[in-house]
């Protein structure tokens, strides 16, 4: 968190450019319909460029709603204007909630990490929300969203965690893993 904190504000917007560039390029070549995706917060890489042009192109885009304990509600983006302040610093949708199974209805997922490593263990936050999440996804691809030194050789997994199928780089753009 302290190295996110450290990044210039030249180097994530270049950063941030790449990454828009990638997921459009992936979500016109997969064909997606809609998107959940997430509003960054604090150092995360990714922007509300990127879900705006997600919009712009016709893809519905759900972010995810804090329910303490449970996993991840979804609500639709409908532009800034539509966020407000929320649980943990977040900004959510004012629009209508449409609960946690509308993660179903996703062609793609988006997933905030810490890190992600080789095999796909991804390092969120700790409380465990998109690993409650991500399993009522379906077969979709999860991809995780962290810089290119956050993709590392191996982190520590547990038996709860949900593996990540890829990793979205500034660098080196959608990577697929083995999982």
């Amino acid at each position: 968190l302290e190295r996110r904190a450290a990044v210039s504000e030249t180097t994530r917007s270049a950063e941030n450019a790449a990454l828009r560039g990638s997921v459009l390029e992936w979500v016109d070549a997969e064909g997606m319909a809609v998107v959940c995706a997430y509003v960054p917060m604090g150092g995360e890489p990714g922007s509300r460029e990127l879900l705006d042009a997600l919009r712009e192109r016709g893809t519905r885009v759900l972010l995810p709603i804090v329910v303490r304990g449970g996993p991840l509600g979804w609500a639709e983006y409908f532009g800034p204007d539509s966020l407000r302040p929320a649980t943990f610093g977040l900004l959510e949708p004012t629009s209508t909630r449409l609960g946690s199974e509308a993660i179903a209805e996703a062609d793609g997922v988006l997933v905030p990490a810490l890190a992600i490593d080789q095999r796909g263990v991804r390092l969120g936050q700790g409380a465990g929300y998109y690993d409650r999440s991500l399993p009522k996804a379906g077969p979709v691809p999860l991809v995780g969203v962290v810089r290119d030194t956050e993709f590392v050789e191996e982190l520590p997994g547990e038996a709860h965690d949900v593996r990540v199928g890829g990793v979205l780089t500034p660098g080196r753009g959608l990577v697929l893993l083995p999982v």
